[in-house]
């Protein structure tokens, strides 16, 4: 059974939606960054962590990426086109989207008040509204970004729009990306990570 360190209001939720789509067994330490809990296992304290078979994984992107090549699950095979296709959306999910994001989060509440730039969270929500004018020209016929596979790329798209929600930067209310956003919310696997993430909080 795999372990996953990390609280659901985080990308540790991304680990845990992946496990949920896989079917996958799992145990969870709801600790929080810089906590005992993940410095035991990740010197720098930061969450998520995975330990499989006594081995310990961290970044959310390579955790969810190793959960499904050894499923065999919610990708394509590494060395196909299609699987650089879904890793160009990974990368695309991670510099455009998340990384607004991010530093918009480091420049509220994580860097020290006096080192904050407050003004460049303006600068954040304009790249993450041109990237979300990119998300919706690359989504095509969709019902996902991959066409009619779900893969890990939806994960990391979909837990970028909560995050965004949470951020309150803009979101669309209609069209494309509202209609996948809202399937991507109606998978029994986000169902399921969000309701332990309930009980946890």
């Amino acid at each position: 059974m795999y372990k996953v360190i990390g609280h659901p209001q985080s990308r540790t939720l991304r680990v845990m939606w992946t496990l949920e789509e896989l079917g996958a067994a799992y145990t969870l330490d709801p600790a929080r960054p810089g906590s005992d809990a993940i410095r035991e296992v990740n010197p720098t304290g930061k969450i998520p962590a995975l330990i499989d078979d006594g081995e310990v994984l961290y970044d959310s992107v390579a955790i969810c990426t190793y959960l499904a090549d050894k499923h065999g699950k919610l990708t394509f095979t590494a060395g196909t086109i299609n699987r650089a296709r879904q890793d160009s959306f990974t990368q695309f999910c991670v510099d455009e989207m998340e990384g607004a994001l991010w530093t918009a989060a480091k420049n509220t509440f994580i860097h020290p008040e006096d080192v904050r730039v407050p003004t460049v969270k303006e600068v954040c929500r304009l790249e993450f509204a041109k990237a979300l004018t990119t998300l919706e020209a690359r989504l095509g016929e969709g019902p996902y970004v991959m066409g009619q596979m779900f893969t890990i790329a939806d994960i990391f798209i979909g837990h970028s729009f909560g995050w965004a929600q949470v951020a309150k930067f803009t979101l669309p209310e209609s069209g494309p990306l509202a209609d996948y956003l809202a399937r991507l919310r109606s998978r029994s696997g986000f169902l399921a990570a969000m309701a332990k993430l309930k009980e946890v909080s």
